[in-house]
C-alpha cells in the first residue's frame, strides 16, 4: 500500500486534530504514507440549527443519530472516492486486536477508510447499511466516537512501511502472532543499575544467543 487515508467524520474536530500532527502520525503524514481529513457532521444537519439527532422511536432516553446528516456526509466523501470503505466504531463490532490492525494495515486493496464518530446514545439502526467495518475497542461504553477513532488510526498506520524506526519493531511486539496473548519480554536501558534494582546479567553480556533464549522465557501471558 503506497498510502493510506482516514477521513474522520465527526461533531469534533478540534478534539481530534492535535493527534496527527505530532509524533508517529505526523511523520507518516510527512512522508506520505498517511493523510487524515476531517468532515464536520454539524455541516450537513437539519434546519436553522444543523440538529444531526433526534428522540428515539418508541421512547427510551438519550437521543440517536439520525439517517439524513449522517448518510449526506458519508455519501460527500464517497462522491470523491466511491471506493472508501465506512468504519463505525461500536460495542456491536468485531473485537479490535492487533491482528485486525494488520488486515487493514496491509490491505492493498484499499486505501481510504471513512470513521463515523457516533455520539449520544446511539446512532438509527439504518446507518448500518452504509458501514463496512463494525468495531469495538472492548466490552465498555465511551460518550462518542473520537477515542476509538484515533485508536484505530494509530494501530493501523504505526505498523505501515516506513512510519517506525526499525525494520522489525512491529514484529516483536505484544500481540504480533495472534495465536497466543502474550506480552513482549521485559526491556531495559541504562543505567545498569538504578536504586539497587539491575538489569539481568545475560543483557550485558554481548551474547546474542542467551540473550534470545532469555528474552522467549520471559514473555508472559496477558492479564484480564
Amino acid at each position: 500500500m503506497a498510502k493510506i487515508k482516514f477521513t474522520i467524520i465527526t461533531l469534533f474536530k478540534e478534539a481530534l486534530k492535535p493527534y496527527p500532527d505530532v509524533s508517529m502520525m505526523w511523520k507518516a503524514a510527512e512522508k506520505g504514507i498517511a493523510e487524515f481529513d476531517f468532515v464536520n457532521l454539524r455541516d450537513f444537519g437539519l434546519g436553522p440549527h444543523k440538529s444531526v439527532d433526534d428522540t428515539p422511536y418508541g421512547g427510551g432516553d438519550g437521543m440517536l443519530l439520525r439517517c439524513e446528516p449522517v448518510f449526506a456526509a458519508i455519501e460527500s466523501v464517497k462522491a470523491k472516492d466511491p471506493f472508501a470503505e465506512v468504519i463505525l466504531p461500536t460495542p456491536a463490532g468485531r473485537l479490535w486486536t492487533q491482528n485486525y490492525a494488520r488486515e487493514l494495515a496491509g490491505d492493498t486493496q484499499q486505501s481510504h477508510y471513512i470513521i463515523l464518530c457516533p455520539h449520544y446514545e446511539g446512532y438509527d439502526e439504518r446507518i448500518l447499511t452504509l458501514v463496512d467495518h463494525k468495531i469495538s475497542l472492548g466490552h465498555y461504553v465511551l460518550t462518542g466516537g473520537e477515542l476509538p477513532a484515533l485508536i484505530i488510526i494509530d494501530s493501523v498506520v504505526r505498523l505501515l512501511p516506513g512510519v517506525l524506526g526499525g525494520e522489525t519493531s512491529a514484529q516483536i511486539e505484544s500481540f504480533s502472532d495472534e495465536t497466543n496473548s502474550e506480552i513482549e519480554f521485559p526491556q531495559y536501558t541504562k543505567p545498569a543499575d538504578f536504586r539497587g534494582m539491575k538489569v539481568p546479567d545475560v543483557l550485558l553480556s554481548g551474547n546474542h544467543g542467551e540473550i534470545a533464549k532469555w528474552r522467549e522465557a520471559q514473555k508472559r501471558p496477558a492479564e484480564d
